[in-house]
C-alpha cells in the first residue's frame, strides 16, 4: 500500500457524512507549496535575522571608531544570508521533483466535518486525518491553511468550496476547535 499525506494509509472509505463539507477535486500547485514552506520557514526562524543584523551593527561600530576598518564583512554577511535562503528554497523545490513526494501534488477531494477530514482520491481510495493531527490553522487571503507539522500542511483554496456556506461552516469548525481566533 502506498503512503498518504500525513502518514495515513490508503484505505476503503466509510460512508461519508451527508452534512460534511465537500470540496471540488484539486491538487496543490508546486509553486504554492514552495511559497507556503518558505513562509513557514520565515515565521519559525525570524529571530535568527538578528544574528546578521548584530554582525553588521558590530562592524559599523568598529568602522566608526577606527578600531578595525573592513568592508569585506558586509559582503560576507550578505552572501551568507542569501546562501541560507537559497539553500532552503532549493530544498523545498527539490521536494516537488522527487517521486516519493508525488502524492503531495495528486488531486484530492476533501470531506470535512467536526470529527475528521477525509482526503479522497476516488470514492473507494483515500485517507483520513483526525483533527488532533492539526497543530494550527490560519486564513490566508485566498485559502485556509491547516498546519500538521514542520512543512506539512493542507492548503484549501476558497475556490474549491461549492458555496459560501461551506466556507462559513469550515470557519465555524476551525473556531470551535480553537485553531482560528474570533
Amino acid at each position: 500500500m502506498s503512503k498518504m499525506y500525513g502518514a495515513q494509509q490508503r484505505q476503503m472509505q466509510a460512508p461519508s457524512n451527508p452534512l460534511a463539507i465537500k470540496t471540488k477535486k484539486f491538487a496543490l500547485e508546486k509553486n504554492k507549496f514552495v511559497g507556503l514552506c518558505m513562509r513557514q520557514l520565515f515565521s519559525n526562524q525570524w529571530k535568527f535575522a538578528f544574528i546578521p543584523l548584530a554582525l553588521v551593527l558590530g562592524n559599523v561600530a568598529l568602522n566608526l571608531t577606527g578600531t578595525y576598518k573592513n568592508y569585506w564583512m558586509y559582503i560576507f554577511i550578505a552572501i551568507g544570508v542569501i546562501g541560507y535562503i537559497l539553500f532552503w528554497l532549493i530544498q523545498f523545490t527539490g521536494i516537488t521533483q522527487l517521486a516519493q513526494y508525488k502524492q503531495l501534488f495528486d488531486k484530492y477531494r476533501y470531506e470535512i466535518d467536526s470529527r475528521q477530514i477525509f482526503m479522497k482520491l476516488s470514492d473507494k481510495e483515500g485517507g483520513m486525518i483526525k483533527w488532533d493531527m492539526i497543530l494550527g490553522a490560519y486564513k490566508d487571503k485566498d485559502a485556509y491553511v491547516l498546519e500538521m507539522g514542520k512543512y506539512q500542511f493542507l492548503h484549501l483554496p476558497f475556490s474549491v468550496f461549492n458555496n459560501d456556506n461551506d466556507k462559513k461552516l469550515l470557519d465555524k469548525i476551525l473556531r470551535d476547535k480553537g485553531y482560528l481566533k474570533s
